[in-house]
């Protein structure tokens, strides 16, 4: 079966089994290592990336339902010349990074949660973040950054992934 789809804003084409989960396609055809492949049951959100715009764990998801889909990886949300994603911005600024196994698919989790819900309050920002599991238990840190993020762009009038706040 052959599928095509849009990676990273460029035209891709897959030959194969319809089955294949999309994580192994990105880490083992198109080398976008930032998608991690840890449980490969759906929980632990390490594979999160964005398909038309929603977080989705890439290791549930077979490459035939990407069918005409456009597929963003953590190397897609920002890349080369172009500036971070404001709330990779504020990881790296605020050092919320501890490992780094988990985080690609944390930012693709709450980058979509943040582009949604540019009000979220604390609580809501921790609900968003059920289903990334991050083993060196920094999720204090995580979303204190994601409320400083939201905060500071709301007092500024800026963006948080496409969105004023």
């Amino acid at each position: 079966m052959t599928v095509t789809f849009q990676l990273n804003g460029e035209d891709c084409r897959f030959h194969g089994d319809p089955m294949t989960p999309l994580v192994d396609i990105l880490r083992q055809e198109r080398f976008l290592t930032g998608t991690k492949a840890v449980c490969r049951e759906g929980f632990c959100g390490a594979c999160t990336v964005h398909v038309d715009d929603e977080a989705v764990p890439s290791c549930l998801k077979p490459i035939a339902l990407v069918q005409g889909c456009a597929v963003t990886t953590i190397e897609g949300l920002s890349s080369g010349n172009h500036p971070l994603h404001p709330l990779q911005a504020a990881f790296e600024a605020a050092d919320a990074v501890q490992c780094g196994m988990c985080f690609p698919g944390m930012v693709m989790s709450l980058s979509a949660f943040v582009r949604d819900n540019p009000h979220a309050s604390r609580p809501e920002i921790k609900a968003a973040m059920v289903g990334n599991i991050c083993r060196c238990t920094g999720y204090e840190r995580i979303v204190d950054t994601v409320a400083d993020c939201l905060d500071q762009a709301r007092k500024a009038g800026q963006l948080v992934g496409g969105v004023h706040v």
